[in-house]
């Protein structure tokens, strides 16, 4: 190889302009001097003086063309020699990559090698695949360029396209820290590895363990690729070497492996290794304790470490004692000795995901645990728990519901009953009495419960909730009791709200009670409303309120406050910071399942010896209709049973089946009973036979209410329908919708809430006289 003066193209053109100007001049004095001998006498001394005149010029013409040329070329040496004397390596290679030429610099580092892919393969992997790649970028584009990271700086190539077939190379190194190994102190093995898992640089550490180079991951772990913080088998030239792996992203998809042999004896300076290792790494004793610790480590512990420090006291939630788990993974026993703990931190809950593996350090075995901040998967798991039992307790509520309803409507039913027989001056009347209110106890207790589990029947309206309070501000008062003031503040602007009323209220008490509670030696509490428009989401609490306008009604009081531990826990089910007796627990999650069910949010923040406020976010409603005091809804006066009315009653619960039907009966009315909806397709199948009412439970096996009520409509279309059910799944009012002439009666009734109904969807009888009254069964009459 030569020493290379580079040639940037201007000389070569500069040569080639001046030859060519002086052929061109030579044929010029040719052609004039044989014109001037030819020419007659008296014109040849106009031809002599004309080409003096021509020769002149072109003189003067070759003497700057020539002066150009030398200063060109002076020019051509000046840069050739700094390119030639340059710190970089400089290459001329062809196509192919073979060297053509090279400065000093790039003699001395291609150390013999003929071309690029061998005078840079002792430094990258794979170096035949980059050299090509920055071939035909540089053909194609003109230039190109790659930057390689080393674990002690980076390797930067530059190519530019010189003319066809030339190119130019240019070789940077960059070193950002010492060298380690020539200061004496271990290095790790660490592979450099590109996105697509290409190999792009081994540290001499690699090198030795691998036993050379290699080109991909899947050359050094196989096809598996690397579990990272667990011990893999890696391919060496040796056999299978066992390494605990780690990894550390560099940016641009690159990332940083590095490789810990265990089961082998450790370096000296082990401390020194991991101290800079990005990865949270401990080196404890097999009876638990600190050995040591990195930079990251401490870090993510956040508590210092002594020499007499124990992994017991740094992390807990094992759910088995530490030291089993340790010895277990000092004795080599299983394959997986991963757990997820929870740091013993004071400032917030770190969550942490410990992975062991042995080592051996002086001929004795040491455990090396590699953590990893798992903080934000334990939270994302929290969620998903939490909202799984919520779900699971509200479906066990409402099934439960269901049920205790059918059971408090027999109850109630039949109490009904035995009242009839009996007057107010009975002994035994008062026993009566209580069964009947205790009954009616319970069945607010199971609307608390459908509350929760979202499956009560609602009956939305459009509100104002400043009319809402206005109404409810007389009961409010009276429950708060006279140490505790009520405060009111309205938006003068309020927007309407669409909800069911009645439910609203029971929110509102419940969390006036509350606040009540909170205040044993008095206070004020605050029911606030006002607008709110959210210009972008609101998340907080697992919840995300989209933008848009809402009304907002805040109960804040003054009361002890609800610890930090429990305030994520107020709305669960049974849950209560009251002594036994003084609350079932229910109070708060009926106002979560009827605000939800309602389209709303409510959230809590509470400082404890400050107060607590309750936040209720509802949609704005569009005002379709002006808002209107919610009457109560007129009963039908109680009327006279009609000559031969005949009932089609459908229930499964027996007790239920038999109250409805005696009470019925005590009307003049005919009823027929069946069990199921199949019973009561069959009963129907007697076309001689005539109903005139269909009363059916919603929810029951096989086909419900309103399917066998649908197929039954197919041949009787004008019978009319009372549904009647603990609670109305998927929205019964839907279903109802699709079923015209029908009424809905929930359980748990009574007896003349199911006798008034029923008769009201009879026509008003003709006039009888007594005579032709109905018989009434004696000793049992309505109250």
């Amino acid at each position: 190889m030569t020493l290379l003066a580079l040639d940037t193209g201007q000389e070569a053109r500069a040569t080639r302009r001046y030859w060519r100007s002086a052929l061109f001049w030579g044929v010029v004095a040719v052609l004039w001097a044989g014109a001037t001998l030819v020419a007659p006498a008296q014109m040849q001394g106009l031809f002599v003086g004309a080409g003096l005149l021509v020769g002149l010029a072109a003189g003067v013409r070759w003497a700057v063309s020539r002066w150009r040329l030398r200063r060109q070329r002076r020019f051509s040496d000046a840069l050739g020699a700094m390119v030639a004397l340059g710190p970089h390596q400089q290459y001329l290679s062809d196509r192919e990559g073979r060297i053509l030429a090279a400065n000093p610099s790039g003699k001395a580092a291609a150390n013999g090698a003929l071309s690029l892919c061998a005078c840079l393969e002792r430094e990258v992997a794979d170096a035949e695949a980059l050299v090509e790649g920055l071939l035909r970028r540089a053909e194609q584009g003109g230039k190109a360029q790659e930057v390689l990271p080393r674990r002690d700086g980076r390797l930067e190539l530059h190519v530019i396209r010189l003319t066809e077939g030339y190119f130019q190379w240019q070789i940077e190194r960059e070193l950002v820290v010492a060298d380690r190994e020539s200061t004496g102190v271990p290095r790790l093995p660490m592979l450099t590895v590109s996105a697509k898992g290409a190999i792009l640089f081994m540290n001499a550490a690699a090198r030795d363990v691998i036993g050379g180079r290699r080109t991909g991951l899947r050359d050094v772990f196989g096809d598996a690729g690397p579990r990272i913080g667990e011990v893999n088998t890696v391919v060496t030239e040796r056999g299978g070497q066992h390494c605990l792996v780690a990894e550390f992203a560099i940016g641009a998809g690159r990332r940083e492996i590095y490789l810990l042999p265990t089961e082998t004896p450790l370096p000296a300076g082990g401390g020194a290794q991991f101290e800079g290792l990005p990865v949270a790494l401990l080196k404890i004793a097999t009876d638990g304790r600190v050995r040591g610790a990195n930079r990251a480590a401490r870090d993510l512990v956040h508590r210092p470490l002594g020499p007499d420090t124990d992994i017991g006291t740094l992390m807990e939630g094992l759910g088995r004692s530490i030291q089993d788990w340790l010895a277990e993974a000092a004795a080599g026993h299983g394959k997986h000795h991963s757990e997820f703990l929870r740091l013993t931190r004071k400032d917030r809950e770190v969550f942490v995901q410990v992975n062991l593996s042995r080592a051996v350090e002086e001929g004795e075995i040491v455990l090396i645990a590699v953590l990893s901040d798992a903080t934000e998967l334990k939270s994302l798991e929290a969620q998903f728990v939490q909202s799984q039992k919520m779900q699971a307790i509200g479906q066990l509520a409402g099934g439960v519901a269901h049920d205790f309803n059918n059971l408090l409507t027999a109850i109630s039913g039949h109490c009904d009953l035995l009242m009839l027989r009996h007057d107010q001056g009975d002994p035994d009347y008062g026993d009566l009495v209580q069964i009947n209110q205790n009954t009616n106890r319970a069945a607010a207790l199971v609307g608390q419960l459908l509350a929760f589990s979202r499956k009560q029947n609602l009956r939305p309206e459009v509100l104002d909730l400043r009319d809402t309070l206005a109404d409810l501000t007389h009961l409010l008062n009276r429950l708060v009791g006279e140490k505790v003031r009520l405060n009111l503040i309205h938006d003068p602007e309020l927007e309407a709200v669409r909800a069911d009323k009645r439910q609203l209220e029971q929110v509102l008490m419940n969390l006036v009670v509350n606040a009540r509670d909170a205040m044993p030696h008095g206070g004020e509490v605050t029911i606030q409303t006002e607008r709110l428009h959210l210009r972008k989401p609101l998340e907080r609490d697992r919840a995300t309120v989209p933008p848009g306008d809402y009304v907002c009604v805040r109960v804040r009081d003054q009361g002890v406050g609800i610890p930090p531990d429990k305030l994520q826990k107020v709305f669960e089910p049974f849950f209560t910071t009251k002594r036994t007796g003084e609350g079932t627990g229910l109070g708060l999650s009926t106002a979560y399942g009827i605000v939800k069910q309602t389209g709303g949010y409510i959230f809590v923040d509470s400082t404890e010896g400050e107060g607590t406020c309750f936040t209720l976010i509802f949609p704005k409603h569009e005002l379709y209709e002006r808002p209107v005091a919610c009457k109560a809804p007129e009963r039908p006066a109680p009327s006279v049973a009609p000559q031969g009315g005949v009932v089609l009653l459908v229930e499964d619960e027996a007790p239920v089946r038999s109250f409805a039907s005696r009470a019925l009966r005590l009307r003049g009315l005919t009823v027929l009973e069946a069990g199921s909806g199949e019973e009561a397709l069959e009963i129907l199948e007697d076309p001689d036979l005539a109903i005139d009412l269909f009363v059916s439970d919603v929810v029951m096996p096989g086909l419900d209410g309103p399917g066998w009520v649908a197929k039954a409509r197919q041949r009787r279309p004008e019978v009319k329908v009372v549904f009647m059910s603990g609670y109305a799944e998927e929205s019964f009012a839907d279903k109802q919708a699709r079923i015209a002439q029908s009424v809905f009666l929930p359980k748990p009734f009574s007896l003349t809430d199911l006798t008034e109904l029923v008769l009201a969807q009879f026509p008003p009888p003709a006039p009888t006289t007594p005579a032709t009254a109905a018989p009434q069964e004696p000793q049992e009459m309505l109250s």
